[in-house]
């Protein structure tokens, strides 16, 4: 009896501790496959809800500062990564030059303005002699109608008349020689036939006009707010006209430029929302929206675009830039610099639904 409960024990153990291994093991690898198979599902449907890129860097405008006239630098007020305001002088040029440039041009200008009162005398003289030589002619013109009359009737001889003629062409050729001496005196002082125009004068007051704006580029100030970056200029160093001496850059309005890959942006539109890490600060997240989608991909704006019509074709996928403004309150203290890396997140907004194709 003893040894038929031992049995009945054995067989009823099994029973009693219920899954084998093989039952348990696939429950548990049942498991794992559907735990994997959500998480890949949750990166797939946030792949295309959140389209993110390492290939991000912040940018901003940078305004070049360079000299507009040769001149020796008399002064630097400011050093790199100074921040300035607009109109804020930076370098001060050597004036001395220009300041009696200035003066020799503006003495030139009121000398140009006596000199025209001589000259619209001599016009007035000129158009007088003209309106003389015009009352000779007529009168010459009289004389020749009466001396052919009378020649006609043979009251006069024929010499008497080849004189006369000879006279009336004498008169026309004086009348032409003042109209002549007219438009000369005219000419000088740039008279023409619409009205008045002292050419001499107007001449001279550009000549003024260049002297002052000369003599106001000896100070260059500061054309935007932002900080003074890549100074190049030293008190004493001689400057050329368009030498680069320093450049300001402006953090104020600072965007990030994202270089998607092509695949990426089926669902990206200008608005969008977007988040963004910086490799200078981690755990700190900034935000910002999608303001435009470049019209070409990077490679095709290069200095050497790519010609995939010539030798082997070999397909690449091609990046397109994306520009993001930064929120202004995104970034209060400017820590944001220029060139730094960027990982931005585009939120298209997308549902599950909408992904997994169920959803409007």
């Amino acid at each position: 009896m003893a040894e038929e409960s031992t049995v009945e024990t054995e067989q009823e153990t099994p029973a009693r501790r219920g899954l084998n291994k093989k039952q348990r093991g696939g429950i548990v690898l049942l498991i794992i496959l559907i735990v994997a198979t959500a998480y890949g599902l949750h990166l797939w449907v946030k792949s295309k809800t959140h389209i993110e890129t390492d290939n991000a860097f912040i940018e901003s405008h940078v305004h070049s500062v360079a000299g507009k006239i040769p001149a020796t630098v008399q002064r630097v007020l400011v050093t790199d990564n100074q921040y300035v305001h607009k109109g804020d002088l930076l370098v001060e040029l050597d004036a001395a030059d220009f300041r009696a440039r200035a003066k020799t041009a503006a003495a030139s200008l009121e000398m140009a303005k006596n000199e025209t009162s001589g000259d619209y005398a001599q016009v007035e003289s000129a158009r007088a002699n003209v309106g003389l030589a015009n009352a000779r002619m007529e009168q010459a013109n009289l004389d020749l109608k009466r001396a052919e009359a009378l020649y006609a009737k043979e009251v006069i001889p024929r010499e008497q008349l080849d004189r006369v003629r000879t006279a009336q062409r004498v008169t026309q050729a004086q009348l032409r020689e003042a109209q002549e001496a007219e438009n000369r005196a005219e000419a000088m002082i740039g008279i023409s036939g619409t009205g008045s125009k002292d050419a001499r004068v107007a001449q001279k007051q550009g000549e003024v006009e260049a002297a002052t704006l000369n003599l106001s580029y000896t100070r260059i100030v500061a054309p935007s707010d932002g900080y003074i970056t890549r100074k190049s200029v030293e008190v004493g160093n001689y400057v050329q006209p368009g030498q680069a001496l320093m450049a300001v850059v402006t953090l104020e309005d600072a965007w990030v430029t994202a270089n998607y890959k092509e695949s990426q942006l089926a669902d990206v539109r200008a608005g969008q929302r977007v988040a963004f890490t910086v490799d200078t600060y981690p755990g700190r997240h900034f935000t910002g929206t999608v303001q435009s989608i470049m019209a070409g991909t990077g490679a095709a704006f290069s200095m050497l675009p790519p010609e995939n019509a010539t030798g082997n074709y070999v397909k690449v996928i091609q990046r397109i830039p994306v520009r993001i403004a930064i929120d202004k309150g995104s970034d209060p203290e400017h820590l944001l610099r220029v060139g730094m890396s960027v990982v931005p997140t585009i939120l298209t907004g997308k549902t599950f639904g909408q992904v997994m194709g169920i959803g409007k």
